[in-house]
């Protein structure tokens, strides 16, 4: 086993010193992207308590600009030293896009000299249909306060003449007014949908209907099918449910042994011809199977957890002729027999138990595992850890008598071992603490029910959102069952977390959509730096695609600005086949950003960015488990390079930063566009005693692309086409 010490070196929460922010210029991103026509489109932010400026910083549109430097973002900015004009002819129109329907109370006009004689404000729910609110035709320039009562979403300024020859000019446009009106009160609790199939023993032909789902989702892997199979507690004889795309499974017990299958929980590879290295998003949890033959088979690759089950049998990790799979995930769950892995490339497994474990091939990783393999990295390639330093285990729904409940299981330290066997701790909430998300709700009823005090539970299906969801109330349970998917609509950002404590967010797929946005997910707000080690925010099962199911782009997918966060098996893919794959067509420059301190990953999957797929600048991180591909569709080179250093490493740790940890990392390069081109290596970390790291690999699939180093100028090129890693034992070398 790892004798190195996995608890922080700040002691007993002692207190943090300032830390490096990672940051860059996004004014590359904008410049020349401005027409005489633009659509200009900003993330929205919250609503604030009323009577509130509402417009700045929102999505907002102009008729047109008068040059490059008078766009109309500049009107909602909230700078008075820049401006928005238009052409210099009439009608001319700005529009502000408030997110939510508003309670509007009066509208504030910042005239540059080239002002309206006469105007008009318009309101509107849709952006189509419009209704006058105010007009005038005398003007008086300078600042103008218009007294308004309405409620929109939409807010419109048209000027109809002007007092200048000149076009018209704003240096600020303000709405003031209360958000969150025309949503009442949200209900609470109901049922869980159509996309949730809930059986139990008596219940006839659950095969056939199971098959059915199976049949509709096999092979589709970018469709819009969504379905969670849950199963009351009881025992079920000869099932073998076989899982496809977008489909959940799991026991409604409190325990996974008050479920029982005596049969199969399935995956296999057939659809693809024997190959599981495209076998993502499915899950199974809370489940006990008899397998039939002894053995049950989970052939999976990423974003396909396999939580609180129980084995009484092996598992078989590999498809059914042993072809290529790419590796997976197993937490809280015991195995009687033995897992094989056999051509699984790399497997992370977590506070479980096993019976044995048969192989390995690159990177196999266990922490808190009774029967765990000792250590043995790199041959075999075996890192193993005593004990996980921090765990809190997923929420999971279950049936309280007839009553649906969300269980919250509470933290663990040095965990080792399930959580479910003996006394369970955590807390039970009834679903009607819950709004239960069903597709059609908007962001701006979401945002209200959490306003409102209640947990989300989201059900199958796919969620536009027009607004961040913002989840700033402490101990906020998210939920997602059967791969609910968000995607953000307007280059919002999906999902923002609060600096707040204990959020849970799980079970849920961010899609990016076809306008970039800076960020996908945020956990707290930039300068977070409350102390949450008491009870720190967890994300888990949280997967963030651009790009596979359509065009998508988004800057940076992940942020973690609050310390503490535990981000717990997700998979961050910047898809590299489906629709909407290219290199500038789905850009994606950075995977995880960490800013916040002591942040834990246990099971980090991210690949493919553009730029850096990882980079950490908070204090005392520590990752267990790392896997990542560098993005196969570079065309060249010079389109990797960076500075002078040739690629963005996988894995960065910033200069600044004094203490890091990890363990079991890997990156695989297959430049399949350029197999000509140098990666100087895999990881980047400042050289000091804090920063500490325990099997590392790089591995040239086939021979496309080579890396020169594993860490900084450490570790031999990889070579040949032979794929055999080049490894690090320890960093720095002893």
């Amino acid at each position: 086993m790892l004798t190195t010490s996995l608890r922080p070196t700040r002691p007993g929460g002692g207190p943090r010193r300032p830390r490096a922010r990672y940051r860059r210029s996004v004014s590359a991103l904008v410049a020349g992207a401005l027409t005489a026509t633009a659509l200009v489109m900003l993330p929205a932010t919250s609503a604030q308590a009323a009577p509130a400026l509402v417009s700045q910083n929102k999505n907002v549109t102009a008729s047109s600009q008068e040059n490059y430097g008078t766009p109309a973002t500049f009107a909602v900015d909230g700078d008075t030293s820049t401006r928005w004009s238009s052409a210099d002819s009439d009608a001319q129109w700005l529009q502000v896009d408030l997110g939510a329907t508003t309670a509007v109370s009066k509208v504030v006009l910042q005239w540059e000299a080239a002002y309206a004689k006469g105007y008009k404000i318009e309101l509107s729910e849709d952006g189509e249909s419009w209704r006058t609110a105010h007009s005038t035709t005398d003007g008086k320039g300078g600042t103008e306060t218009v007294p308004l009562s309405g409620d929109a979403r939409y807010v419109r300024l048209t000027g109809t003449e002007r007092a200048t020859p000149y076009g018209y000019s704003l240096w600020e446009f303000q709405v003031y007014g209360e958000t969150g009106t025309g949503v009442g009160p949200v209900e609470a609790g109901g049922d869980l949908g159509p996309n949730v199939h809930v059986f139990e023993p008596s219940t006839p032909d659950i095969q056939g209907t199971v098959d059915q789902i199976f049949k509709e989702q096999e092979s589709a892997q970018f469709g819009e099918g969504r379905h969670a199979l849950m199963f009351k507690p009881g025992t079920y004889n000869d099932l073998n449910v076989q899982i496809g795309f977008y489909t959940g499974i799991s026991g409604l017990g409190l325990s996974p042994d008050d479920t029982h299958f005596n049969g199969d929980v399935t995956v296999d590879a057939g659809w693809f011809d024997g190959n599981a290295t495209q076998n993502f998003w499915r899950s199974a949890e809370n489940l006990s199977l008899s397998p039939v033959n002894g053995t049950n088979r989970w052939a999976v690759s990423q974003a396909a957890p396999f939580r609180r089950m129980h084995v009484r049998g092996g598992l078989n990790l590999a498809p059914d002729g042993y072809g290529w799979a790419s590796g997976g995930y197993i937490a809280d769950s015991k195995i009687d027999g033995t897992v094989g892995p056999y051509s699984q490339q790399q497997w992370y497994t977590r506070d479980s138990s096993v019976g044995g474990w048969t192989n390995g091939v690159w990177n196999m990783v266990f922490s808190g595992v009774q029967g765990a393999p000792a250590q043995g990295f790199p041959e075999p390639p075996y890192t193993t850890l005593e004990t996980t330093p921090i765990s809190r285990e997923k929420p999971f729904l279950y049936l309280d008598g007839d009553d649906y409940k969300v269980f919250v299981p509470e933290k663990r330290t040095d965990s080792r071992g399930v959580s479910w066997e003996g006394s369970q701790q955590g807390e039970s909430l009834s679903l009607d603490q819950f709004y239960v998300v069903k597709p059609g709700a908007t962001a701006a009823t979401i945002n209200a029910a959490v306003d409102q005090g209640l947990h989300l539970l989201f059900t199958p299906g796919i969620y536009h959102v027009d607004e961040a969801i913002n989840v700033d109330r402490a101990n906020t349970v998210v939920l997602g069952l059967g791969y609910a998917t968000i995607i953000p609509d307007n280059g919002v950002t999906a999902l923002k977390v609060g600096d707040v404590d204990g959020v849970r967010l799980a079970g849920l797929l961010i899609d990016a959509g076809t306008q970039n946005s800076e960020t996908l997910v945020e956990i707290g707000e930039e300068g977070s730096s409350a102390d949450h080690a008491a009870n720190p925010t967890t994300v888990q099962d949280v997967f963030i695609r651009i790009g596979g199911a359509g065009p998508g782009k988004a800057t940076t997918s992940l942020v973690v600005n609050s310390d503490d966060t535990i981000i717990d098996h997700t998979w961050i893919w910047r898809a590299d086949h489906g629709e909407g794959v290219g290199w500038e067509t789905n850009r994606a420059d950075y995977g995880v950003q960490v800013n916040g301190d002591d942040v834990l990953a246990t099971g980090l999957f991210v690949e493919h960015f553009n730029k850096y797929d990882v980079v950490w600048a908070g204090e005392r991180g520590r990752t267990i488990f790392f896997q990542n591909e560098k993005a196969y569709d570079a065309p060249d080179q010079a389109a990797i390079q960076n500075g002078g250093t040739r690629g963005y490493a996988a894995y960065k740790v910033e200069d600044s930063v004094e203490t890091h940890e990890g363990w079991g990392l890997g990156s695989y390069c297959y430049y399949n566009v350029d197999p000509s081109i140098r990666q100087e290596h895999g990881f980047q970390a400042p050289v000091r005693p804090g920063v500490r790291f325990h099997g590392l690999l790089t591995v040239s699939l086939g021979g496309n692309g080579h890396f020169d180093h594993v860490i900084n100028q450490v570790g031999e090129p990889t070579k040949g086409s032979n794929t055999i890693p080049s490894t690090i034992t320890e960093f720095p070398l002893p």
